[in-house]
């Protein structure tokens, strides 16, 4: 891994995560695709803003894509609720999944929320059933899923695109059940020790892989992937490109088992 990535605690590893600098799942998707066409809708409610989705190609390869889109600007933000994804996002992207499998291409799931919207609104529009809907659906979906986090990987809103063949990070993401400062205010009744929280946590790319819940980091240049952008649009692409030459070669039935079997392996962790 980098040296100058690697020296980093866990809390500076979260401000890095949570640069607006950053490249978006937006960037990737145009970037790493060769063609894009965005979908929107769940079908029963509205679009979310929060979720981008729809279908591409990578090198020859049909693809669907969803990604969890944060703004660059508080305007951008505000319309994309902060990456806080609303129910009909988990459904748009449940949908858009389905129709993968319908159609056998291979899922790619870019993730980066906070978590998911907590809001009244969110939860009278059944928010823990959408997000629940999405874990059990996964499981069964009988095409490749690769899900990169690629800044915040927050709580169920990050785990209802988390359920894959492959997860992988970039090396200065964060996965984790809740926030630092969440944790820090529940366990010790004090958010200003948000910066110990991320340490007892164990939130990072390299803790997690040594865990066992990913499956691999991908590193970043010096200073985050904002710093060298084009570098990590290729880096992701390559990482990819092998996933898909390794999923797609199995047949569905040892597709499913090997996903079953990986999570009950994770569950043991």
């Amino acid at each position: 891994m980098n040296e100058n990535n690697n020296n980093l605690t866990a809390w500076e590893k979260v401000q890095l995560a949570r640069l607006s600098e950053r490249p978006n799942a937006d960037e990737y998707i145009y970037n790493i695709l060769d063609d894009f066409l965005e979908f929107h809708g769940d079908r029963y409610y509205g679009d979310d803003k929060s979720i981008i989705g729809g279908i591409g190609v990578i090198e020859g390869i049909n693809v669907t894509v969803i990604g969890q889109l944060k703004g660059k600007t508080l305007e951008e933000n505000i319309t994309r609720n902060f990456g806080m994804t609303m129910p009909e996002g988990y459904r748009k992207s449940l949908r858009l999944i389905k129709q993968a499998e319908k159609f056998n291409r291979p899922v790619i799931c870019f993730v980066d929320t906070p978590g998911a919207y907590c809001g009244v609104d969110a939860e009278e529009r059944g928010q823990g059933e959408a997000i629940a809907r999405n874990l059990i659906e996964l499981m069964d979906i009988s095409v490749p899923i690769v899900s990169i986090v690629i800044g915040e990987g927050g709580s169920g809103g990050a785990l209802a695109l988390s359920i894959a063949d492959r997860i992988l990070m970039l090396e200065n993401a964060v996965y984790s059940i809740i926030s630092p400062e969440g944790f820090a205010s529940i366990l010790w009744k004090d958010n200003t020790k948000a910066e110990k929280a991320a340490e007892v946590m164990k939130i990072t790319a390299d803790d997690l892989y040594g865990l066992g819940i990913i499956d691999d980091v991908i590193e970043e240049p010096a200073g985050g992937a904002h710093c060298a952008k084009e570098y990590i649009f290729k880096e992701i692409k390559v990482r990819i490109l092998q996933e898909l030459k390794e999923l797609l070669s199995l047949d569905k039935e040892e597709l499913l088992q090997k996903r079953y079997s990986k999570y009950r392996a994770i569950g043991k962790v």
